[in-house]
């Protein structure tokens, strides 16, 4: 599929587009002095979106939602596209919309025509940009038909204000409704990729079985957020007494959520890594894009070596053998 700065790409489901094998996903990217919950703030990010696109991690996600509603991570995107306005064709940004945003009443929320076109502008303006390339609904609206919200991504597609189009925490059902109205439409509202959570412990959300495998029959591409499973496969946490305040799980009070067999698996993937010469993280994602429907791995960086070492996933494939003992592990 090619590649750039040294990154591989791959296909969008069975689209055109073609997106890094790894991206950057920049849901806590804000302005932290600000206590919007973010993590990341403007002199960091700056920081690995620079080394992002030389590493060729140019498949970037975002959501006007994230931070408590506050639209900071598309502003601190749209910082950097300020600053960077040659580099726009580069980059693939995708956002989301669905929760309520930019106002308070009803029709501030959902996905009726109303809040998907207002959205969109609201979205563009604060991320500085003309179009946005991978437009999500963020999550169902069982209160709009969903020829109403559809009808909104192919006007908006027709208009060259979004390129491509997907969902995100959908189930099995949702997802095919949307494939049978949009067949009936026009591929301009057929969803390329369903964003719904996924990590090789846990593997898809328990109200959200079967999508992975639905991924692969329809020909799209299943995008995990939270590969990682916000930093538990990352190696840091293979030894629960070594880690503390600083570290995410432990400070949103998680940790103590995964039980002793947990930390059993993390010490027998990392045994697998040290061996493959690989890191934790690299090991994970790597694994993550050889299953059937998976397409590319959008993990957070809080720094620019996290980053460094997620894009390193890009270039290492494990073998029939790993992928075998890794399953075996993971089940």
């Amino acid at each position: 599929m090619g590649e750039f700065n040294g990154m591989p790409y791959k296909s969008l489901g069975g689209s055109g587009l073609k997106v890094s094998s790894v991206g950057l996903g920049t849901w806590k990217f804000g302005y932290p002095e600000t206590g919007d919950a973010s993590r990341v703030g403007r002199e960091e990010a700056f920081r690995i979106f620079d080394r992002a696109l030389e590493l060729g991690v140019t498949f970037w996600d975002t959501a006007n939602r994230y931070n408590f509603g506050t639209g900071n991570s598309e502003r601190v995107l749209g910082e950097w596209f300020a600053a960077h306005p040659e580099n726009r064709r580069d980059i693939v940004l995708a956002t989301k919309l669905a929760g309520e945003m930019d106002g308070k009443t009803p029709n501030h929320a959902g996905l009726s025509r109303t809040n998907i076109i207002e959205s969109v502008y609201a979205s563009m303006d604060r991320m500085n940009l003309d179009y946005i390339d991978l437009l999500y609904f963020h999550w169902p609206d069982p209160t709009t038909p969903l020829e109403e919200s559809l009808e909104a991504v192919e006007d908006l597609v027709r208009e060259d204000i979004v390129r491509y189009f997907a969902v995100s925490n959908y189930t099995v059902d949702g997802i095919r409704e949307i494939l049978r109205i949009s067949g009936q439409m026009s591929r301009r509202c057929r969803p390329v990729a369903i964003q719904n959570r996924y990590d090789i412990i846990a593997k898809e959300a328990a109200d959200k079985p079967g999508v992975l495998s639905l991924c692969a029959e329809e020909g799209l591409s299943y995008i995990a957020w939270s590969p990682l499973a916000c930093g538990l496969l990352t190696g840091r946490y293979n030894d629960p007494a070594a880690v503390g305040a600083g570290n995410r799980l432990v400070d949103e009070n998680t940790l103590a959520a995964y039980g002793p067999e947990v930390f059993e698996k993390l010490r027998a993937l990392a045994e697998i890594a040290a061996a493959e010469g690989v890191s934790m993280s690299q090991l994970t994602l790597s694994y993550m894009m050889t299953l059937p429907g998976m397409g590319p791995v959008i993990p957070a960086a809080s720094t620019v070596a996290q980053l460094e070492q997620n894009a390193l996933a890009g270039k290492y494939v494990p073998s029939a053998e790993v992928c075998a003992r890794i399953r075996a592990i993971v089940g």
